[in-house]
């Protein structure tokens, strides 16, 4: 799946404000390598149908073995052979002669720092290559996903160094004559070696931070189908990072794969949309999704036109960002494989005439891509009647309660239909706008 910058911040899946995102509630990860490695995966996920079902496999493995996670290897582990390692070109000769005839006591006596560095760095090594051993152990297991199997056996063959078993068995009986040609040994040997089962362990961290994320939150696994036919069916969908959030029921069928929505602003079609999209990129890395069932095909990617912003520097208004945010979705929808598309109140920056023209030749356009799942918002219903005999397109809208005294409330619930809630002004009435603008007018 291929989603470019402005689909991540659409749907909050990063965070550069500190913010609640998608990342930092899926961040199950023990270690920062782990995180690191989450975050790529979040930033390319896998690019066909076989590989998300490969790595599907491992997370859901991971869900169900979850106390299999190896809990000796700590953030703290990982960062201190990160910089015991940095200096391992350093070391020219190893420890020999005098200093080496004295026992731990003399050493603890007289050379106490270089003594506790050196059993410091190599029991963090220790730990470390113990908690590679217990994923190793995993291979005892039957009916192992092909990914996680392939990682095992890598770091098997990696265990077999020779200097794995002595440095696991370090204890505090271990002399100082033994630690001191360990650690020259380690440090000179098997710094490459530790890269790549540190790469090996991080990856693993990402998915069984997945796992950990999905069980937690009780979330469940899609049914995910190949590109085609095209498919997104889904009951009880929720937004993840909402505290008490509407579920949502929408299906899509091979004849119909568009829907305009209508309602009232706030009512919640953006909400909507962004929950949709936020399934659909769970889902495709591989893990659980805040519904009660979702069945989607693989998607190419996601696009969004929903936050536009102008550009000053470049002396860009707000509406040509909206043009330009509009042809590069026409350029992806020219791909024949699926996207998910979502539009947000297209054409905010110009005026209502020319929203309604832009609006409704976009709709027009595409209609010629029926292979993609689109769904558009607006708030100018006039649009939409305009394409109400149209079957390949499902129209649903929000409805708001509105009151005999022109106080309203929204239900934030989904239904058929074009809506013809016009609130805007009860909305100034109640804030009092209104209000106050006559009262600055009187006092001028």
């Amino acid at each position: 799946m291929q989603n470019d910058i402005i689909t991540l911040n659409d749907l909050s899946i990063f965070s550069a404000d500190g913010s609640e995102s998608v990342f930092s509630l899926i961040d199950k990860t023990s270690t920062q390598a782990g995180r690191e490695m989450l975050r790529k995966h979040l930033q390319n996920p896998p690019n066909d149908y076989h590989q998300l079902i490969l790595y599907q496999d491992v997370i859901k493995f991971w869900y169900h073995n979850l106390e299999l996670w190896p809990k000796i290897i700590l953030n703290g582990t990982i960062v201190m052979l990160e910089k015991y390692f940095e200096s391992a070109d350093s070391i020219s000769a190893p420890p020999h002669g005098f200093t080496l005839l004295f026992n731990s006591y003399f050493q603890k006596l007289f050379n106490r720092d270089e003594y506790f560095l050196i059993r410091f760095s190599l029991s963090h090594l220790s730990d470390f290559l113990k908690g590679c051993r217990e994923l190793v152990d995993i291979l005892n297991m039957s009916e192992i996903p092909i990914l996680l199997q392939k990682d095992l056996l890598s770091i098997k063959e990696e265990l077999s160094h020779y200097l794995v078993e002595p440095i696991i068995n370090i204890s505090n009986d271990t002399g100082y004559a033994a630690l001191a040609t360990l650690n020259y040994k380690a440090r000179r040997e098997m710094k490459s070696l530790c890269i790549r089962l540190i790469n090996s362990y991080s990856k693993m961290d990402a998915l069984q931070a997945l796992a950990r994320a999905t069980k937690g939150n009780n979330w469940v696994f899609p049914v995910i189908t190949p590109a085609f036919p095209v498919c997104f069916q889904t009951d009880d969908l929720t937004h993840p990072l909402l505290s008490n959030p509407t579920g949502y029921q929408l299906s899509f069928d091979t004849n119909c794969k568009f829907l305009v929505l209508t309602g009232a602003n706030m009512s919640g079609k953006t909400t909507f949309m962004r929950s949709l999209g936020v399934a659909a990129f769970m889902a495709h890395l591989g893990m659980g999704v805040a519904a009660k069932k979702l069945e989607i095909s693989f998607l190419q990617g996601i696009i969004t036109n929903m936050h536009i912003q102008d550009n000053i520097l470049k002396g860009e208004s707000y509406f040509f960002a909206e043009v330009q945010r509009m042809k590069q979705t026409a350029i992806k929808l020219l791909q024949h494989e699926p996207h998910l598309v979502l539009m947000d109140e297209l054409f905010k920056g110009t005026n209502v005439h020319d929203a309604y023209e832009c609006t409704k030749v976009v709709i027009e356009g595409l209609l010629y891509h029926p292979d993609h799942l689109m769904i558009l918002s607006t708030h100018l219903y006039e649009v939409a009647q305009q394409f109400t005999d149209n079957k390949a397109i499902q129209f649903s809208y929000f409805t708001t309660l509105l009151n005999e005294d022109d106080s309203y409330r929204f239900t934030y619930k989904i239904q058929k239909g074009i809506s013809n809630d016009r609130i805007g002004y009860r909305i100034l009435q109640k804030e009092g706008i209104i209000q106050l603008l006559k009262g600055r007018d009187k006092d001028i």
